[in-house]
């Protein structure tokens, strides 16, 4: 049985659905990456796996296990006692993620003392124990430094270091190298790694970069306009993309040799005027009549899946009878 089970998710705001749908499954010691352009429902999907959709919006249908046990329904007092212990989050901007009147050691303690009853000396003791994992140069030093004392990338390991202080069974780490330079994002990733390794954690990493989820996901979930158009394998859904979303966003990535990046044609849709049929259709060159209608996912091969009425076409890089976008 999956460690984590999302069953038909739906996230509205009012009459506006954000999720439409969404299904996965996710295994003890595995990171799913999931990928999309902004405004797609990546963040909403792990806010909501967390129980903390944001203010206004609200889950109006289906199903969140983590480990058989049924998430969504669960009363408040419940769900905090899941956070941080058994699922954690690290979120997009450290600084914003830290309190700013507390010490580093304190914050990370806190959760150590709450989920585990620990004593404030042995909690002190571990948290500087969980700086000195994550890398946080002279960690008793560090954990006595207040939040706008350490550099970007410090602080980002440790948000890491407050989410795996508890060992949580599932970790989602929502754009976790976003603002550090590309020598700090590898550094993270690595981390990311080798706690994931330690602890068997499973991780639901997300990112708007392709090429940073393609070097530690075992599976990637492509998103676009709220809903799951790719899934599977990473090494097929990058080598053999099926949905010319994901074709895009990999051809939109630098490479040797490539004098210039191939931008994505218009603009992603407003969930609010979705377009009739596929939603990628305006902006699809392997759009037909048929893409007036809006495909389920559907399997091309074991554990791979496309929202493409011509998938098998995609795969072969073709564009045969394809008509001018809509």
């Amino acid at each position: 049985m999956p460690l984590l089970e999302v069953r038909d998710l739906e996230v509205s705001f009012g009459a506006l659905k954000i999720l439409r749908g969404i299904s996965f499954d996710l295994e003890a010691g595995q990171t799913l990456g999931v990928v999309g352009e902004s405004g797609c429902g990546k963040s909403t999907t792990g806010f909501a796996v967390m129980g903390m959709v944001p203010i206004g919006g609200k889950i109006t249908n289906g199903s969140i296990k983590l480990d058989g046990k049924e998430l969504v329904g669960l009363k408040e007092k419940y769900l905090r006692e899941v956070r941080g212990e058994q699922i954690a989050l690290v979120m997009q901007d450290p600084f914003t993620s830290l309190n700013p009147m507390m010490r580093i050691g304190d914050q990370i303690a806190e959760a150590l003392r709450l989920h585990h009853g620990l004593d404030k000396q042995e909690a002190w003791k571990q948290s500087v124990e969980m700086l000195e994992k994550v890398g946080v140069p002279a960690p008793p030093n560090a954990a006595r430094r207040y939040p706008h004392q350490l550099s970007g990338g410090q602080r980002q390991r440790v948000v890491i270091a407050m989410a795996f202080a508890c060992q949580p069974q599932v970790l989602i780490a929502d754009e976790p190298t976003t603002a550090l330079d590309v020598t700090l994002q590898a550094q993270i990733l690595r981390l990311l790694r080798e706690l994931q390794d330690t602890h068997g954690t499973a991780v639901m990493l997300i990112s708007h970069d392709i090429g940073a989820i393609a070097s530690v996901a075992q599976r990637i979930a492509v998103f676009y306009a709220g809903r799951i158009v790719e899934i599977g394998p990473s090494e097929r859904v990058l080598r053999h993309p099926a949905m010319p979303y994901t074709r895009a966003l990999l051809n939109a990535l630098p490479s040797a040799g490539k004098t210039r990046l191939e931008a994505i044609a218009g603009h992603p849709p407003d969930l609010a005027a979705l377009p009739p049929g596929c939603p990628f259709s305006p902006r699809c060159p392997f759009v037909i009549d048929k893409c007036g209608v809006e495909p389920d996912l559907q399997s091309v091969e074991l554990g791979h899946a496309s929202a493409c009425w011509r998938a098998s076409e995609v795969i072969e890089g073709m564009a045969i009878e394809a008509q001018p976008a809509v």
